[in-house]
């Protein structure tokens, strides 16, 4: 349990969009991940907020390693709206 707790204190972000978008992915893929996907969400948390909102929301290209797991946070996002 205290893993979860860590990845969810990273996923709060300065940016109130990032901070749901992350929360939201979080709550529905979590459980989903593999060991090698966690480890690659955990990798993400460690970027820099403007670089990760312009990633999901699609303004910059993502590198290749996160291009995946960004298409799933965008499918994550959309079906918010």
């Amino acid at each position: 349990m205290a893993e979860v707790d860590r990845i969810r204190w990273q996923c709060r972000r300065g940016l109130l969009e990032l901070d749901l978008m992350l929360n939201r992915f979080l709550d529905r893929e979590l459980a989903g991940l593999g060991p090698e996907e966690l480890l690659l969400f955990k990798e993400l948390l460690n970027e820099a907020d403007t670089l990760l909102l312009a990633w999901v929301m699609g303004q910059e290209q993502p590198p290749g390693r996160y291009q995946v797991l960004i298409r799933r946070l965008q499918q994550v996002s959309m079906d918010y709206l």
